[in-house]
């Protein structure tokens, strides 16, 4: 049996099939999707069936999915965990604007456990590191949001092994997030590091894009054959290879549909053989 549960930074367990809050929001995660309630259902129905692990950012919507989390699950049941991200500010759908200076990192995680309503913040990820100033600095201000308080752990999003190391050197990390799925697996590197460091690798586009679901007309036919001997969807089989491949990972794939939510955590149930395995992993 595949290992349920991570914990996080050795002491913070989580199921390691979460639930990511991206597709709460519109088009280049700008804006609602819909309505509010519908998003509230969701994200309570996603806790209903054990979900522990919530990731969001204060850039989705901007605002927008934080908000909602609060809105459909304070006062937190416990164990949940809340993982957000800072670093990033959008000023339209399609800007992004990176900013690691210390001053404006504590600002938005400040705004992040407003919109929480938390007083700690389980997991705070920084999203890009910024090019124009020092590792050091930036998480030197996260460091001291933890020491406050006022975040538990750190983690990193979009780095490579090398920068996961020089990190390593100046702070505990207990998280990284990058893109990694079944036929992407250009981080397999900064995954192999993460295993030797005890560090959850939280893949995102863990379905690619949408590229690996039922309704993708690009489905490998090895996926879709394995898919097909277990009587689950291709997306299924592409989440059940996460949980396979490392005991790390610990993928939130993110959706605005309940019956795609379903579908999305029946996967964990999915045991993959050893024959399987070995066809899935050579799809790289």
């Amino acid at each position: 049996m595949i290992p349920e549960i991570f914990e996080l930074a050795g002491r913070l367990p989580v199921r390691r099939l979460g639930y990511g809050t991206a597709q709460l929001t519109g088009p280049g995660y700008w804006g609602p999707r819909g309505e509010a309630r519908d998003a509230v259902d969701l994200l309570r129905r996603a806790v209903e069936r054990g979900v522990t692990l919530i990731d969001t950012a204060d850039n989705y919507g901007p605002s927008v999915a934080e908000e909602l989390v609060a809105e459909a699950l304070y006062p937190y049941p416990a164990g949940l965990v809340i993982a957000t991200k800072g670093g990033v500010v959008r000023t339209s759908a399609d800007a992004w604007h990176i900013e690691g200076w210390p001053e404006r990192l504590r600002a938005m995680c400040e705004a992040s456990l407003r919109r929480l309503r938390l007083d700690t913040i389980d997991l705070y990820q920084l999203h890009r590191l910024d090019p124009d100033v020092p590792m050091a600095e930036q998480l030197g201000a996260l460091d001291e949001l933890r020491r406050e308080g006022k975040i538990r752990h750190i983690g990193l999003d979009s780095v490579t092994a090398e920068q996961l190391q020089a990190a390593l050197e100046l702070t505990d990390i207990a998280s990284v997030q990058n893109r990694y799925n079944l036929t992407d697996r250009a981080s397999e590197p900064l995954l192999k590091l993460c295993e030797a460091h005890g560090i959850a690798f939280l893949p995102w586009f863990p379905l690619g894009n949408g590229s690996l679901t039922t309704d993708s007309s690009t489905t490998d036919p090895a996926c879709a054959d394995i898919a097909a001997a277990h009587g689950v969807s291709p997306g299924q089989i592409a989440l059940a290879w996460l949980l396979h491949r490392s005991p790390v990972l610990c993928p939130t794939p993110g959706t605005g549909s309940l019956a795609h939510l379903e579908e999305n955590l029946d996967a964990a149930a999915v045991q993959l053989g050893e024959e399987d395995m070995s066809r899935l992993d050579a799809l790289s």
